[in-house]
Parts: C-alpha cells; sequence; structure tokens
C-alpha cells in the first residue's frame, strides 16, 4: 500500500533550505532514469563526458523498460531509492526526461529525502525537483541529462554549458551570473527564489501536494514543440489559478518547434509579451534553459537570485546553491 502523503504534505515554507554537498574531482555520480529510457550510445556518450568533467561516473544498471518507461514503477522507484540510501554517491542525474516521473512521487519518496544530494536534470525530472523542493526544500539543479545535453559535449550544439554548470554544483561563493543570452520583454530587475522548470510539468502540479509556491520567485518556464496556442493555454492557466501573482521575475526558454501552424499569426513570444507583460516584473524570453538548441545553462532551484533585465539579461545567484 503507497504511504499517505498526508501526514508530511504542505509547502514548508518555515522549514529549513537543504543543500548538498559541493561536488568535486572524484565525485561519485549516480546516473538514474525515473521516466522514460535513453538510448545505450547516447547514455555511453554522456557517462564519458562526465568521466572527462572528473567525475566517477558508471553506466546505470541494464533495466526492461515497459512501453514508453524506462523500466516498471517498481523497478524505477527501487534504483532512486537505492542510490539516495548510498553514502558513496555524492549526485544522482537523469539519463533524460519522456515521462514517468510524476509516478514515483509519494510518502515513500519524501520518506527515503533525507540528507540532500545534487539532482540534475530538466523536462519531466521537473516534476521529481518540485516534489523534493515543496515536500524536502532540496535544492536542485536545471540542467543537462546524461543522454540529453552531456552526450552532446561542452560548448556544442544541443549540449550544455560548462562554466555555469561547473559554478552551480561546485562553486562555495555566492555571486557567480550566468549570461542568459536572451531578449528583454520587460525591463527591470527582481530578487527571488529560482523556481520552475517545464511549464507544461509545473502546471501539472497544481491540485497536488505539492503543488508549486511561486510566490516571490524568479519563475524559469521553457519547454519544446508547442503551438503559440498551446503555451498561450498554459500561461493562461498559471494566471487563472494565482501562479503569476506576486512573482518577482520570469525567465523564459527559447521554445523550440514550436513555430505558428500559420505564417503571420502570433508566436510563442508573442504570447509570452501579451500575458506576461502586463504584471510589471522583469521578464527575459529566450534562454538556453531546458529545451534549447544550444549549450544548456544549468540553473540551481531553490536559491535566491537576482533577474536583472537588461541587454540579453543576466540571473545574479545571490546564495550559493551547494555546502562545502
Amino acid at each position: 500500500m503507497t504511504p499517505n502523503i498526508s501526514a508530511i504534505s504542505g509547502t514548508r515554507s518555515n522549514a529549513a533550505v537543504r543543500k548538498p554537498k559541493a561536488l568535486q574531482r572524484g565525485s561519485r555520480v549516480g546516473v538514474f532514469a525515473p521516466a522514460s529510457p535513453g538510448s545505450e550510445a547516447k547514455v555511453a556518450a554522456g557517462v564519458a563526458e562526465l568521466r572527462r568533467l572528473g567525475f566517477a561516473a558508471e553506466m546505470p544498471a541494464a533495466q526492461r523498460s515497459e512501453g514508453y518507461f524506462a523500466a516498471s514503477v517498481e523497478a524505477r522507484r527501487a534504483e532512486l531509492f537505492r542510490l539516495l540510501a548510498d553514502a558513496n554517491v555524492d549526485a544522482l542525474i537523469g539519463s533524460r526526461g519522456g515521462y514517468g516521473s510524476n509516478y514515483l512521487l509519494d510518502a515513500s519518496l519524501a520518506s527515503a529525502a533525507g540528507d540532500a544530494k545534487a539532482i540534475m536534470g530538466y523536462s519531466d525530472l521537473t516534476s521529481l525537483q518540485i516534489f523534493l523542493w515543496q515536500q524536502r526544500r532540496w535544492v536542485t539543479f536545471y540542467g543537462p541529462m546524461v543522454a540529453a545535453g552531456f552526450d552532446a559535449g561542452a560548448g556544442a550544439p544541443g549540449g550544455y554549458d560548462e562554466a555555469s554548470l561547473r559554478s552551480a554544483v561546485s562553486e562555495t561563493e555566492a555571486g557567480w551570473r550566468p549570461s542568459l543570452d536572451g531578449e528583454v520583454l520587460v525591463a527591470g530587475d527582481g530578487e527571488g527564489r529560482v523556481l520552475g522548470g517545464a511549464m507544461t510539468l509545473v502546471a501539472a502540479t497544481f491540485g497536488t501536494p505539492w503543488e508549486l509556491d511561486t510566490r516571490g520567485a524568479i519563475l524559469i518556464l521553457e519547454d519544446r514543440a508547442m503551438k503559440p496556442y498551446q503555451v498561450d493555454r498554459v500561461l493562461m492557466h498559471f494566471k487563472q489559478a494565482g501562479k503569476l501573482d506576486g512573482v518577482a521575475g520570469i525567465v523564459l526558454g527559447d521554445f523550440p518547434e514550436c513555430e505558428p501552424p500559420v505564417a503571420g499569426s502570433p508566436t510563442v513570444r508573442d504570447v509570452c509579451a501579451r500575458i506576461l507583460g502586463p504584471l510589471g516584473v522583469p521578464v527575459v524570453f529566450g534562454a538556453p534553459i531546458g529545451h534549447t538548441t544550444r549549450p544548456m545553462l544549468t540553473i540551481p532551484l531553490g536559491v535566491n537570485a537576482r533577474l536583472q533585465a537588461h541587454g540579453g539579461g543576466n540571473l545574479e545567484i545571490l546564495e550559493t546553491a551547494v555546502t562545502r
């Protein structure tokens, strides 16, 4: 029987933020697949890149996929719990996204999440990252995955940005500032806690015990392969659910494969400007976060930051995401 999450649910706004230990050369990285399977070739390439970076990374244990899932719910849960419990594992990096992380979200996971470990990924891992934030106040990392970023390499199209990765997981001094290389839709500065992820996955938390509390947040929202009207629908859901009330700023991805179905009709940029512009908070569109064809930034989730919406935009990280 699945434990009742009501005993441990809630936003825990007064709970202490839990930060993982900084990753250094030799830190042991566990590769896990909470959602869909990744190709063996891409996983191997990603593991090789993690080793090039100086981490002790191993190929994940072989599992039998079930449809669009990397393995059964029981097998995926067991692997995640094993890595969380292993004192020799310093970080967990998703093999890829896809779909399925939501099946792992229950009271047993909240109970298993003891001392914080660095967890990195994007896309479908948004569900897991929000759960760990809302239930256990874990700082996590929105960044490349083994078969979706690390496999392509540092600085490559479809790859990742090495400087922000190293700063996010290893820097024990605050004040580093990744350039967002985007377009300012609303100029200004705003301070808040960085939260969010893939926008459809963020919206999927609404109505659950781990619904994302966006008040005072620098909200990261990105996705792929959505028509502009579908982005419109999700943003209106955010608005009507009150999730845009009180946000301190918004950073939007560059939304690849989201071209208008009819030439001359509104673009995703147009939709974002129309719905988010009236909020009066700084908004940057087109940052290489999550789904992007550019080298992907690594952004810590759960830390305080200052969004500087000028030029291409900057996100100044005001507190370290890791401990010594």
